[in-house]
């Protein structure tokens, strides 16, 4: 698909661009800084999430990709103060859809949401070849160019939208451009249910040739979002 068509394909206004913090990715994942240096990684898709920026800041080898990277960096950091804006106005009505112990309140949501932004804006600017346009199922990468891949708040959270098929592609190609594992938060829909295709998602995972694990985050915000899939490749048993 040339640019030109992406483009038309992708009205700004479709695309919320809302981020996560650095440590947010940390413990949504239940990594450490150690665990991921000399790793080269991917975060897809990473909308206005600062891991990429803070984590090349920090040492690591990060890559961020993302449907919202054909617009520009400047529309897509407008877009996002809209959006975080939007999604507070919101949060006002929904505030019992979530758990405020990881953010004090609103306000403290927002500066979090606000610093992934403008560490993400400004990344892109200084090192917009870090930052590569993608359409999902589909990744401009080579097989096994990365280490570790790390995937929040996509799949699973929009299953009214995405049906399994396009999941089972998307894991195929996630995996494709994978050395070693692949990592999903969180398991639940926006209503915070669980998945309802997890298990047969999982048992096909297991005829790959993965190890596939459930498991337990310190993080929890949306309530009942507190685990993440931890997909390692080949360890098929038996």
């Amino acid at each position: 698909m040339s640019r030109v068509e992406q483009s038309i394909k992708l009205d700004l206004e479709r695309i919320v661009f809302i981020g996560r913090t650095f440590e947010e990715y940390l413990d949504m994942f239940a990594l450490s800084d150690e665990e991921l240096q000399g790793k080269k990684i991917l975060d897809c898709p990473a909308g206005a999430c600062s891991f990429t920026a803070i984590g090349n800041k920090l040492g690591l080898d990060v890559t961020a990709c993302d449907i919202a990277y054909y617009h520009s960096g400047e529309d897509l950091k407008n877009k996002g103060l809209q959006d975080i804006e939007h999604a507070m106005e919101h949060m006002q009505k929904a505030q019992n859809n979530y758990k405020w112990d990881y953010f004090n309140d609103i306000q403290d949501l927002r500066k979090h949401r606000l610093s992934a932004l403008h560490d993400c804006a400004n990344d892109m600017r200084e090192s917009n070849e870090r930052y590569i346009p993608a359409t999902l199922p589909s990744l401009p990468f080579k097989s096994a160019e990365f280490d570790i891949l790390l995937s929040a708040h996509f799949l699973f959270m929009y299953a009214d939208r995405l049906n399994y098929q396009f999941h089972i592609e998307t894991l195929k190609e996630l995996l494709r451009v994978t050395k070693e594992e692949v990592r999903i938060f969180p398991l639940v829909d926006l209503e915070g249910k669980r998945y309802e295709h997890l298990d047969n998602l999982i048992s096909y995972l297991a005829d790959t040739g993965c190890t596939v694990q459930e498991v337990k985050v310190p993080y929890e915000f949306q309530t009942n979002a507190n685990s993440m899939l931890k997909i390692k490749k080949g360890s098929k048993k038996g």
